[in-house]
This record gives C-alpha cells, structure tokens and sequence, in this order.
C-alpha cells in the first residue's frame, strides 16, 4: 500500500473554471471600482464600500481584470457561499454590478445589473 500524501489533486467543484487557473477569493472592492461607483453612479460611499467584489485575470492586459460587485449579506441571507469569480455564475441575482478595470490606467468599466422587483403576491 503506497500512499502519495504529499502529491494534492486538484478537486473543483467549479465546472467553468479552467484546469490550473487559481481564482482569488472575495475582498473589499478595488479602489476604481469603489471610486467609479460612488462619482460615476451616484452610490452611497457606506453603502459602496462595504460591498464585496471577485476578480479574475482579462486576456485582453497584464493589468485588466475582470469584476463582479456583490453584497455579502445577500449571499449569507440565500445561503450562497461565494467562493471566487465563478461561484456568481449560479447565482446571476446576486450580483449588482459587473464590468472590468485596468489598474495601471485606472480606467473601469461598470455596469449595473438589472434587479428584478418583488414579485407581487398572489391570492
């Protein structure tokens, strides 16, 4: 009986994220993201930063990243653990804003999402 215990595979249970690509998890929102939100969109800066947002790498730059801006209250309150970039892609109702940003040029490009109103009740 040879165990290898020290050679780890790689289990994901993330179906859309690519062998070996390793997501950062969720942190406070980048600070042109943040900084977009509240000039450009006209948000509350207490309420904006204290959001959350994941990030992946852009093909398109060394310095562009994709983003998805979330509320981590919301997730706890469906029960959704966010784990990176691609957890949001099960759960498109629970993310607020989405785009990407280029750090070096500080150049972001945000969108908010469409969020559906409360259904109304029926008899």
């Amino acid at each position: 009986m040879y165990w290898k215990f020290w050679k780890k595979e790689a289990v994901t249970g993330e179906p859309s994220q690519a062998k070996g690509e390793k997501l950062p998890r969720p942190k406070d929102i980048p600070e042109p993201v943040g900084r977009n939100l509240v000039v450009k969109h006209g948000k509350d800066p207490d309420w904006v930063w204290g959001l959350k947002g994941v990030v992946r790498h852009r093909p398109e730059g060394k310095h562009a990243y994709d983003v998805r801006v979330f509320n981590m209250n919301d997730a706890a309150a469906k029960k959704v653990s966010i784990k990176n970039y691609t957890s949001l892609d099960g759960h498109p109702e629970l993310i607020l804003f989405d785009g990407w940003f280029d750090k070096k040029s500080m150049e972001v490009h945000i969108t908010e999402k469409e969020r559906p109103t409360s259904m109304p009740k029926t008899a």
